[in-house]
């Protein structure tokens, strides 16, 4: 695999990120039913969307422009130390470059393209989450081949929680190879909870697994430094 982690493609996953008022919504009170969509409303701010991680919820687009925002009852997760590399993927990472934010928006919109099943990735949330990049709250691993950018996976830091929203792929092993790389840098970084939200047989190959809602905010409180 031809990159290494270094001071500098890590810094992104260490260094200071950029403080801002606290958000208008109350996270921390919402109502957690037997339902996955917990709330509905509010706005795509930066405090908004940090508020939301840090508790558990993340937001997706509904009808109307409204904004629908999630807690799964079943959470999906990673384990940091879980990840699991077959030896097929490991020979065909050789092929690829790693690069780590140089090309967010770029992920993003090859993440919502319509043409993919539940492309839900407006430009809203592009522009939403760009903001949260600039302000280095969200990152993006990116997969290249020949200089083309063929897979990538981006995602929200909070504390030692790493939210991955969406990841792609145009070229056979892209996306699993940006995830690879990810957690890299995440166990480089002193990650300890890595949320992929819900479980598709695609991440369940490489280590993703379900656990109930009340153990994923544990885990969280804990990234968190909350009690």
């Amino acid at each position: 695999m031809p990159w290494v982690l270094t001071p500098d493609n890590i810094s992104a996953f260490t260094r200071p990120q950029i403080e801002f008022p606290e958000s208008q919504f109350d996270f921390d009170t919402v109502p957690m039913g037997d339902d996955d969509l917990v709330a509905i409303g509010a706005d795509l701010e930066p405090s908004t969307l940090i508020n939301a991680y840090s508790h558990g919820l993340f937001p997706m687009p509904m009808s109307g422009k409204k904004i629908g925002w999630w807690c799964p009852v079943t959470r999906g997760i990673i384990p940091i130390d879980g990840l699991h590399v077959s030896r097929s993927l490991q020979k065909h990472l050789k092929r690829f470059t790693i690069r780590v934010d140089t090309c967010f928006a770029q992920v993003m919109k090859a993440c919502g393209d319509p043409s993919r099943p539940h492309g839900w990735i407006n430009l809203e949330f592009i522009r939403a989450y760009s903001y949260l990049h600039a302000m280095g709250w969200a990152h993006s691993v990116e997969v290249f081949h020949d200089d083309q950018l063929v897979g990538g996976v981006y995602g929200v830091r909070v504390g030692k929680l790493f939210a991955g929203e969406s990841m792609f792929h145009t070229h056979t092993d892209a996306s699993k190879t940006a995830l690879v790389a990810l957690v890299a840098l995440l166990d480089a970084a002193g990650i300890t909870l890595f949320d992929v939200q819900w479980t598709t047989p695609h991440l369940t190959s490489l280590g993703a697994v379900d656990i109930p809602r009340e153990d994923y905010l544990a885990l969280l409180a804990q990234a968190q430094n909350r009690d």
